[in-house]
């Protein structure tokens, strides 16, 4: 698999999604601080990865302290959480991880005779696990995911929910790669997605790795191949779910949604149950991070804009649950009502 990011004895090692597709760079990050700036970057991203990122940061920052007890490596440790979530506002997946991680803190800090080798020892075994289970889930989505794509035909995805989004094997794209492995005969078209071109740069990259077919669009293309019949199905992944089903992914999403529902085809997120946000009741209530201007009036160095011109960049936009036809979980397939299928995980995988 793509190694997006791997926990090392010297550092948590990442690969450098800004240099993709025509370098393929490493970075190690040696402290949770240059974790944190490499999720703020984006030399790491994807709601799941950027989970892990933040897990594998606070365990790193746990094992780099020199802190003599317990109680001075908690408020080291409270210090090291904010600095994490304060990375991007908008992928649920980061303050599940780090709630975990201090979920875990607080239990073995409790114990009797806990010590900071115990501490430092649980967060990273937590933070191993929780890779582990990522790839996991991903698999899992894709095994309930594939017989909902064509046997044959056209699959159109947005930005990238693939491996590199991921621990690996990827969320809309692991679905797409499990119905390749099950026979499914797909054509992957993939947004460019601007400003960021995670479609251009990274999908296309990882399926070309797999030796997926693969055509990139302009984001402005997909109506034009949805009228000519070229579209049979759309799978995204996602960022936050809220509790009603509304899906923040990234900007461009609800536009590929829309014209989905205008021309009958289904439109499928798949995301793992830690991107769910019951307590979010809905859309309008998930935060939406914006971005840097520079992304949109620059590319590779170049301005593309006239000086003084306004910007709006928000890195996602908000699909409300009425456009979404399933929701692909490692727990099952949702479908709607979703304020009632979210609620009912033990039921998912019969729905």
């Amino acid at each position: 698999m793509i190694p997006t990011l791997e926990w090392t004895s010297e550092g948590v090692r990442f690969l450098d999604q800004t240099r993709l597709p025509l370098e393929e760079v490493y970075v190690l990050a040696t402290s949770y601080q240059q974790v944190a700036d490499v999720i703020a970057t984006m030399v790491v991203r994807g709601a799941p990865a950027i989970g892990v990122a933040a897990a594998m940061g606070l365990a790193l920052g746990v094992r780099n302290s020199s802190a003599a007890n317990v109680p001075a490596l908690a408020a080291e440790f409270e210090t090291m959480c904010r600095t994490l979530a304060a990375t991007r506002p908008t992928a649920v997946n980061l303050f599940w991880a780090i709630e975990r991680m201090k979920q875990l803190f607080a239990d073995v800090a409790g114990r009797p005779g806990a010590t900071v080798g115990s501490v430092r020892d649980a967060l990273i075994a937590e933070a191993q696990q929780m890779y582990d289970e990522d790839i996991a889930a991903c698999r899992q989505m894709g095994a309930y995911g594939a017989p909902l794509l064509p046997q044959y035909g056209g699959v159109l995805t947005h930005c990238n929910a693939g491996a590199l989004a991921t621990c690996g094997y990827g969320t809309a794209l692991g679905v797409i790669r499990a119905a390749v492995e099950q026979g499914h005969e797909i054509h992957v078209f993939a947004d460019e997605t601007r400003p960021f071109l995670q479609g251009a740069r990274l999908t296309a990259w990882e399926l070309m790795h797999d030796h997926i077919p693969t055509t990139v669009l302009c984001d402005n293309m997909a109506a034009s191949l949805m009228r000519q019949g070229k579209i049979q199905a759309v799978v995204v992944g996602a960022d936050r779910i809220a509790a009603n089903g509304d899906v923040a992914n990234k900007i461009g999403t609800y536009g590929v949604a829309v014209l989905a529902k205008e021309h009958g085809i289904p439109f499928y997120v798949a995301a793992p149950w830690s991107t769910i946000d019951l307590r979010t009741p809905n859309g309008e209530m998930i935060p939406i991070e914006q971005r840097s201007a520079r992304e949109v009036t620059h590319h590779a160095g170049k301005q593309l804009t006239p000086n003084g011109v306004g910007i709006e960049n928000p890195a996602f936009d908000v699909t409300p649950a009425k456009y979404v036809t399933a929701i692909i979980t490692e727990r099952g397939v949702l479908r709607p009502p979703y304020a009632e299928s979210l609620l009912q995980p033990a039921r998912a995988a019969a729905v």
